[in-house]
């Protein structure tokens, strides 16, 4: 049945009505009844009526007693008599955007006059939900955007593909051009140079440093430094006697000679209104409006608009990290110890830039000028400084997804590629050294021994005290092993305990062959825990023999090799056709996580892991009960439609529906069980870096098209740019 028209005269009297209603405290029970009747419909019907000049949402209740479309507001006013004389009451929404809040039922009255315990109740309480949200959300005036038509998400679709197209049509494919001469990099390069952190701000007049109690005026070099210290002492940094004992010595420098003669002792240093002011900063950028982060970003924009892009050949590439780091104090990685000290400000007199002759040289902030100009075509960077913790040198370089850097990329695994056609000849030349005569050679075969199989780093020679205490394959000493003749049932075991890069603990107990553990203990002797085990062999030497046997080769090129060829045999081993998607992306993260293992590419596990976890499995939990009612259903309804027989069509087609419901259940379940292994799996384990640093891309991309999966299953947007080489060159029967 079509919407009723009222004429004027029954709007100006349901305009009265609706007034008296609101100015009343409560309608009557026995109203409400009144309004049932008069809003009687024909059974079985959805439909809006017109009240005055808004319309109002109505709400369809079927029963078996009472088949009647009565208005929101008038339902509320319902007695629990009312309420319980009906079974299962079905509540649905008509949707219309002039609904106000008084037309909503509250959950608490839905709960009280519903069944506890009935799926009707729940749908009540989701709709009801729903309703509520919509008004808190126009009361707010914060309303999420109009849900979109098919149309407009047709059209928002068909946008989004002639973007990629337009994005892929303007890359340049610069591996498909020919390579320039052997050392040169480019032939044009222009920039703006590095953007520089603004000035340092003097602290307002309301917050002070204090020493002994007193309050002491820091000059402005001082002041800078003792809020670098002030915003740290949330962390464990400041605890630690080292980290305290280079800051106070480097802030010392910056004193003037009043204020060192003054301030002897960080202990009686308070710096509480300073770390008080910054708190509230931070929580001040937390609560920004949404006005106020908007401004900020566009602000953002334009730096990364004017110093975030180059000119290479004359393309335009992204810039990596075109900042130059802001003053602070050094951390470090592990117990370093020059942790504490001051990062000082680099200026544009410490700067050399690099780029085209032929380019326009960037302008230095005004009444600075540049350390250098360089016009070095052979190098990649476009700006240097050395730092003053090290005295390394830090540079500015391209994107990820550059020219640049996807070249060098695709040597560095062309060259592995290289070493898999000659590695057993490697293998053997090795295997020999470990009976020569000589000492070194000797020595020079057991790390090529551990360099190979364990795909250890080689390790930089590095003056004692200068960094944190990490090692690699030939700076190990004799304290970081321990040999075994039997162990957990294996014969010629190696017990390796050091800190590796990063200062990550590397712990593994390897079975080597005997004439490895020979000569192991062979060095070891007359030896203290302190003293170097290959004490005749240096990171230098290994790589200059291993260029000797190939071009290129380096210990580096072992570790990229290995765990290359460890991720397509454990592709080949662990992945079948067959498997859904959910499966085939966990076999891709187990064999990825094999490689990670053997790289010892560990994190700490993360802070919300637990909770995580957790609340995943209550996800499945319900989704198990999900599936236990979907089967419990279908049972009953093959139940029905036997009993019926088969000509009963809208059974037969009640079974299918069920059968379906039940297969979509089984397949999210799978789905978030395949999900909370992966977590678990992945719980101590990074991926990223293997991922990214030392699996040939196009092992993947071939995987994924043998699998019959979108390249963006393993690799998110900007890796996609990274690798865009990869994927555009790879055939499905690429061999690393």
């Amino acid at each position: 049945m079509g919407s009723e028209r009222v004429d004027t005269e029954g709007k100006a009297r349901n305009k009265e009505a609706k007034m008296k209603r609101r100015k009343s405290d409560h309608g009557s029970t026995r109203a409400g009844g009144d309004a049932i009747k008069n809003n009687k419909k024909t059974p079985k019907t959805r439909e809006k009526t017109d009240l005055g000049e808004s319309h109002k949402k109505v709400m369809v209740f079927k029963s078996e007693n009472l088949d009647s479309t009565i208005s929101a507001s008038e339902s509320v006013k319902e007695t629990d008599d009312d309420f319980s004389a009906r079974k299962g009451p079905k509540i649905r929404r008509v949707k219309d955007e002039s609904m106000d809040s008084d037309a909503i039922p509250t959950s608490k009255k839905i709960k009280h006059k519903l069944g506890e315990n009935s799926d009707e109740e729940r749908k009540t309480k989701k709709s009801n939900k729903k309703m509520q949200k919509k008004v808190k959300c126009e009361d707010s005036n914060e309303c999420k955007k109009p849900k979109r038509t098919k149309g407009e998400i047709e059209e928002a679709r068909q946008l989004k593909i002639k973007k990629k197209e337009e994005e892929e049509q303007s890359r340049w494919r610069w591996w498909e051009e020919e390579k320039y001469e052997d050392g040169v990099k480019w032939r044009f390069l222009e920039h703006s140079g590095p953007y520089f952190p603004p000035e340092y701000q003097p602290l307002p007049d309301n917050v002070h440093f204090y020493y002994d109690g007193k309050k002491v005026k820091l000059s402005l070099a001082a002041e800078e430094v003792a809020l670098f210290f002030a915003q740290m002492l949330d962390h464990e940094y400041t605890t630690k006697k080292v980290f305290r004992e280079n800051f106070f010595k480097d802030w010392r420098k910056e004193m003037t000679d009043a204020e060192r003669s003054l301030i002897q002792d960080l202990g009686k240093c308070d710096f509480g209104e300073i770390h008080a002011m910054h708190k509230a900063k931070v929580e001040a950028r937390k609560n920004m409006t949404k006005e106020e982060k908007q401004a900020l970003k566009e602000a953002n924009q334009k730096i990364v608009d004017e110093f975030g892009y180059c000119l290479l050949d004359h393309h335009r590439e992204r810039i990596g990290n075109f900042k130059i780091e802001p003053p602070g104090l050094f951390r470090g990685r592990g117990e370093h110890p020059k942790q504490g000290m001051l990062k000082k400000r680099i200026q544009p007199e410490d700067i050399i830039i690099n780029c085209s002759k032929e380019a326009c040289i960037p302008v230095p902030p005004a009444g600075h000028r540049w350390k250098e100009v360089r016009h070095d075509n052979t190098v990649t960077w476009l700006v240097s400084w050395t730092e003053n913790i090290q005295g390394s040198i830090k540079y500015i370089m391209l994107n990820a997804n550059s020219k640049l850097k996807g070249e060098k990329d695709w040597e560095k695994y062309e060259v592995a590629r290289k070493l898999k056609s000659c590695v057993d000849n490697i293998r053997s030349q090795y295997r020999s050294d470990l009976k020569s005569r000589q000492m070194s050679t000797r020595q020079r075969a057991v790390a090529l021994y551990f360099i190979d199989k364990l795909a250890l780093r080689a390790g930089n020679e590095k003056e004692e005290g200068e960094t944190a205490d990490t090692v690699g394959c030939c700076s190990l000493r004799v304290e970081h092993i321990t040999l075994h003749e039997q162990m957990d049932g294996k014969e010629y075991v190696v017990e390796f305990d050091f800190l590796g890069k990063d200062s990550i603990r590397y712990y593994n107990k390897v079975p080597v062959i005997k004439k490895v553990f020979k000569n192991l203990k062979l060095f070891l002797e007359n030896k203290q825990p302190g003293d170097e085990l290959f004490d005749r062999l240096y990171t230098s030497m290994l790589n200059k023999h291993l260029s000797s046997l190939m071009p290129g080769l380096t210990a580096k090129v072992f570790r990229t090799y290995n765990a290359s060829i460890t991720l397509q045999e454990q592709l080949k081993e662990l992945t079948n056709k067959s498997d859904s998607v959910a499966e085939k992306l966990l076999s891709y993260n187990r064999a990825n996580r094999a490689v990670a293992i053997l790289c010892n590419h560990q994190r700490a596990p993360p802070k919300t892991f637990d909770q995580s976890m957790a609340t995943l499995q209550s996800k499945i939990d319900a989704r198990k009960e999900q599936l236990a009612l979907a089967k419990s259903g279908l049972k009953q309804a093959k139940k029905e439609a036997k009993a019926k027989g088969s000509s009963e069509f809208k059974l037969q087609t009640l079974v299918e529906r069920k059968k379906a419901a039940v297969k979509r259940c089984e397949e999210q379940l799978l789905k978030m069980e395949i999900q909370a292994t992966d977590r678990e799996e992945n719980k101590q384990i990074a991926l990223g870096t293997s991922k990214l640093n030392y699996l040939d891309p196009r092992i993947s991309v071939a995987w994924c098209k043998n699998m019959g999966l979108p390249v963006d299953k393993i690799y998110n947007k900007s890796q996609r740019d990274k690798f865009a080489w990869a994927i555009d060159m790879t055939e499905v029967d690429f061999e690393f």
